[in-house]
This record gives structure tokens, sequence and C-alpha cells, in this order.
């Protein structure tokens, strides 16, 4: 038995039987130690070990919600929500509820889209727009699997074609990890090579919001919490603009710095200067943002213990070595499996990024081996790298977006983030990702 695939399988069986996530992730470490070979305290050592891998992470994530809920005092979330409220419509007029629906899903998909490439902050605007905008999604009757896929493609397709922000950061761990398997290739490849999936992907995300969720879904109003409810209090200009002030400060710092840490301070810091918020204001702050926060800040601190177990099994190349054998010479085969293999690794440890250097030392001589082109292992191991992300209760591509739309606790994380994610993003990046192989 390979521990990856126990550990993975006893990871989402959990979760999709609607398990704590962290619980899932201790449990599946526990048992894929077991299968490794390691003792119970053996693992848990591990485990501990691993933790401090995410622990910036989680910081990053505490300190963005303690500068969401001070954004959120300030009037600004009431202004977007205002806004949006006016092209809503009355009751009757449902044509003009389903270009607002469209028209809100495509803002949604648009900013998240440059959360990667043009702005990279990844998912720092998640708990500054979407909280506020929830009772506009209501108001609609829109299904939040619809938004969460969106801000789900959002936040992978851009890095996995465009080698701009995060897309370049992606684009030369592929190239660096490549060369230093075997393969030198050229950057302008990668773009070519990974086109075929990442239409997969806009394909899953069109079946998505115009077929699987484009239904009314009637959500509960009034109970969004009070922390990340928008301020009912008289808008005041000044306190808007400082506001804006206070992101595009972020935002510069998080392009200049690459710390969300030191951008959420620095975003603070002119909050507080201002004279907006005051020093117990502040605290009051920084603690809400924390507990809202906090799912994510410890579901991440909690697979970086889950990777570091299947890590030290060594069964992560074992379990390419058996795909290998079973292969022989069948490319078709052959690319299924790797695909597989890379959707494995990538669900435990919740990061495209991660992964790619752990395929592609075995993945590259495997496929000179049996004989794929350059820009056949480029789509291969992209795809198989970035397959997993989407669906994977720890990554940070689907805690995000449950984050920000279980604000009223009437979004499950596995269900209407993973599960869905998984179905459109997933299956089409494996077909699409397999054709790229057979084609290339």
């Amino acid at each position: 038995m390979n521990a990856v695939i126990i550990a993975v399988a006893v990871m989402l069986l959990l979760s999709l039987l609607r398990v704590h996530v962290v619980i899932a992730l201790l449990v599946g470490a526990i048992i894929g130690g077991f299968v490794g070979g390691f003792s119970v305290t053996e693992t848990m050592t591990i485990f501990t070990e691993g933790l401090g891998g995410s622990a910036t992470v989680a910081l990053s994530y505490a300190l963005l919600g303690g500068f969401a809920i001070a954004i959120s005092k300030t009037g600004l979330p009431r202004v977007v929500v205002d806004f949006a409220i006016k092209i809503v419509g009355k009751e009757g007029e449902s044509r003009k509820k389903s270009l607002s629906k469209v028209l809100l899903l495509l803002v949604i998909l648009i900013i998240s889209s440059f959360s990667q490439n043009v702005i990279p902050i990844h998912i720092a605007f998640i708990p500054i727009l979407i909280p506020p905008l929830v009772q506009v999604f209501n108001e609609l009757k829109l299904d939040r699997r619809a938004v969460a896929t969106a801000i789900t493609f959002g936040l992978k397709a851009p890095y996995i074609l465009i080698p701009a922000g995060f897309g370049l950061i992606f684009h030369e761990i592929i190239q660096i990890n490549m060369a230093e398997s075997g393969l030198e290739i050229q950057m302008v490849d990668i773009p070519k090579a990974l086109l075929l999936p990442t239409l997969g992907m806009v394909l899953g995300l069109l079946i998505a919001l115009f077929v699987t969720y484009r239904k009314n879904r009637t959500y509960k109003n009034g109970t969004v919490n009070e922390e990340v409810a928008v301020t009912e209090e008289p808008i005041s200009r000044r306190a808007v603009m400082i506001a804006l002030l206070a992101i595009i400060g972020a935002l510069v710092v998080q392009y200049e710095t690459k710390s969300m840490i030191l951008s959420a301070l620095f975003g603070l810091v002119i909050l507080l200067l201002s004279g907006k918020m005051n020093v117990k204001s502040a605290d009051e702050y920084l603690t809400d943002g924390m507990r809202m926060m906090a799912f994510i800040g410890f579901v991440m601190i909690t697979a970086s213990g889950f990777a570091a177990v299947i890590r030290e099994t060594g069964h992560v190349a074992l379990l390419v070595e058996q795909s290998a054998e079973l292969i022989g010479n069948n490319k078709g085969i052959a690319a299924l499996l790797m695909l597989l293999v890379g959707l494995f690794i990538t669900m435990g440890i919740g990061s495209s990024f991660s992964t790619i250097p752990i395929i592609a030392t075995l993945f590259v001589p495997l496929s000179l081996a049996i004989g794929f082109s350059p820009l056949a292992t480029i789509a291969l191991i992209g795809t198989a790298g970035a397959l997993g992300d989407a669906g994977s209760p720890a990554s940070d591509s689907t805690l995000g977006p449950t984050a920000g739309l279980n604000v009223d606790g009437q979004h499950h994380h596995i269900w209407d983030t993973c599960v869905p994610t998984f179905i459109h993003f997933n299956l089409p990046l494996i077909l699409f990702g397999w054709i790229a192989a057979m084609v290339l």
C-alpha cells in the first residue's frame, strides 16, 4: 500500500463525511505515517516539526483579517454594497436580476484574476470584498457555489497560463526544476504547452456558471457575523478616501516587499494615523479579524504537518516509480497516470508550487524515456502540478473563497467550495492536459 494514496484518501473521505478538515488532515497524517512505517510517536514528531511551514502564511492572514475588519468600519464596503443593490432591481425584474448576477460574477472573476498577475495579492482581496457582498448575493438568490468557482478560477488559471506575478514564479519553478532534471526549456514555451489545460478550466467555469449553478438558491438573511457586517453608520467621504488610501498603500507595500504581513500592518498604520481608528479599536479589529481568518490559518498550519509526514515516508517517489512500472511504452496510459499522481500529491499538500519540485525529478526522465516532446512534458508537469489545488481542502484557493462566503455560516467548505471546484476544474484539467500531452 502506498502511504500517499492512503493518507490523501482518508483525509478526503473524512472531509466528505463533514468531519472538520483539521481533524481529517490529522487522522490522514497518522494513518499515512503508519502505512509508511512510522510509529504514532514518530509520525506526530514529524507532523509537529512540519507545522511551522505555514506559520508565516497564518500570521499574514490573521493581520489581513484585522485590516479587512478595519476597512469594513470605514464605510467603503457599504458604498460598494449600495452600488450593487442599485443594479439588483425589483423583485419582478427577473431579467435585471439575471444581468446583475452576471455582472457581479464578472467583476469578482476579474478581480480574482488580477490578484494573480496584475496586482499579485492572491487571496488578500477576499475578506475585504466578499463578506459585504453576501447580503447582495442573498438578494439576488445567487448560488454561492458559482461565486466560489469564479474566485477559484481567478486564483488558479492566470498563474498557470500567464508568466507575470505569481504566474512568473510558477513558470520559473517549472523551468528550473525541469532543467535540474535534465531537460532545458525556454520560458516562452510554457504558455504554449499550458494553453490547452487552461482552456479546459475555462470550459469548466462556463459549465459551472451557466449550467450547474445557474438556478436560484435561497439563503437566510440577517445572519452575517457582526464583526464583518457592513457598518450602518453615516458614510463619511473622508473615511472612504482614507480606506482607499490604506488599500492602495497596502497593495504597494505587498508588491514591493512580497510580504502580506508588512502589507496588512502598513494598511492598519494608515488607518490608525488617520484618526479613523484608535488603539483600542485597532485591538478589537485585529481580534475580530483573527477570528474570521482563523479557519484558514489552522488548516494551512495543519496541512504543513500533513505534507511533512507524506514527504518523510518516501512514498511520493515510490508512487511515481510504481506508476512507471505500469506504463510500459503506452503514451496514453503514461500521461493519465502522471496526471493522477500529480492530483493525489497536490490534494494532500494543497500547493501547486510545492508539487512541481517533487514530481519534476521523476517525470522528466520518464517522459524522455517514453518519447514525449519537450512541450508535452511541460504540459504534463504543469498540469500535474496544478491538479488538486482546486478541490483540495487544504489549499488557499479553496480556503479563501470559503472564508469570504461563510461569514453567515451558510457555505460549507467541502460541499460548497471543494467539491464544486474539484468537479469543474480538476476533471477538465485531466482531460485537456492528457490531450495536450498527446498532440504536442
